[in-house]
C-alpha cells in the first residue's frame, strides 16, 4: 500500500509542476490553484508513505521519478529540446535512484 501512496504523491507532484508552467508566474488563477493543491496533496501522500518506507528510499523514488517524468513532459508536450545532455541527466537520476534503493532494500 505504501508504494501506491508513493505513486499518488509522484503523480500529484508531476501535475503540480506541470500546472506551475501554465500558471505564468502565478498570474493565472486556476493553474496557480492546481499547483498549490497538487503540491499539498503530494506532500501529504509522501508523509503517509514515510510511515512505512524509509525516507531515503521514498524520497529518492519520489524526486527521481518526478524529475524524469517532468523532463519527458517538457520534451514531449511543452516543446523543450531533446538533447543528449538531458537524456544522460535523466539516466543518471534513474541510476541514482536504483543505487539508493539497492542499499535501502534490506
Amino acid at each position: 500500500m505504501a508504494y501506491v501512496t508513493l505513486s499518488g504523491a509522484i503523480l500529484a507532484e508531476i501535475l503540480a509542476t506541470t500546472s506551475m508552467k501554465y500558471s505564468e508566474g502565478f498570474s493565472r488563477l486556476w493553474p496557480s490553484l492546481a499547483t498549490g493543491a497538487g503540491y499539498l496533496l503530494s506532500f501529504v501522500l509522501l508523509a503517509h508513505t514515510l510511515k512505512s518506507i524509509s525516507v531515503s528510499t521514498a524520497y529518492a523514488i519520489w524526486s527521481g521519478a518526478g524529475t524524469a517524468v517532468i523532463a519527458a513532459v517538457g520534451m514531449l508536450f511543452l516543446g523543450e529540446a531533446l538533447t543528449a545532455a538531458k537524456v544522460i541527466g535523466v539516466l543518471l537520476v534513474i541510476a541514482g535512484v536504483v543505487v539508493l534503493n539497492l542499499n535501502g532494500a534490506h
